[in-house]
């Protein structure tokens, strides 16, 4: 027996305008800057589930026609139609857990697709064709998926990716959106 534990996961995607910036350095100025790092660690406990990474489509521009940009549940991006990848800021979704060698588990989502929201309007873009980053990969949806723990110490972790479906002339702004993982230890 075991309990269904549920991770909701925040998605992103910027879309911008490519503009050009441009700046006037001053003859003996000095620039001095200061940036923040971040750290910290999850200790796993038997039958446990966390999120580990987010789900990041990356930046954007869209075209005058509809496309798509995929994540794989690896990290490769790659895109349909006219849209221009800017830079990186991409990842997959990563889920690590812990339960016993050769314990199976149920894994599924809640939705088989996800309305991303623009921060400051109405606009949505729809993430659908989630896909789990299982050997062989497979479609990951509401229908439970068997997996089988196949790690000495049962320690597990699996990346998530999807696609985004992007409109024509897509409104500039960041989107996000939230979905979730269940998974349940039998």
């Amino acid at each position: 027996g075991g309990g269904m534990l549920i991770i909701m996961k925040p998605i992103r995607l910027y879309i911008g305008i490519l503009t050009a910036l441009g700046g006037l350095a001053l003859p003996g100025m000095a620039h001095a800057g200061q940036a923040n790092g971040r750290a910290e660690i999850a200790v796993l406990r038997n039958l446990s589930f966390i999120k580990i990474d987010d789900l990041e489509f990356g930046n954007i521009i869209a075209g005058p026609a509809a496309g798509t940009v995929t994540i794989s549940p690896f990290g490769v991006r790659t895109t349909t139609g006219p849209i221009t990848v800017v830079g990186g800021g991409f990842q997959q979704a990563q889920f690590g857990g812990r339960g016993t060698t050769n314990q199976n588990l149920q894994i599924s989502m809640t939705t088989n697709t996800v309305t991303l929201r623009r921060s400051t309007g109405p606009q949505t873009m729809i993430a659908n064709a989630f896909i789990i980053g299982s050997t062989p990969t497979q479609p990951l949806t509401t229908t439970p998926r068997l997996f089988r723990i196949t790690s000495s110490t049962g320690v597990f972790q699996f990346g998530v990716g999807a696609r985004l479906n992007v409109g024509a002339n897509q409104a500039p702004g960041v989107y996000s959106g939230t979905f979730r993982v269940a998974l349940i230890y039998q």
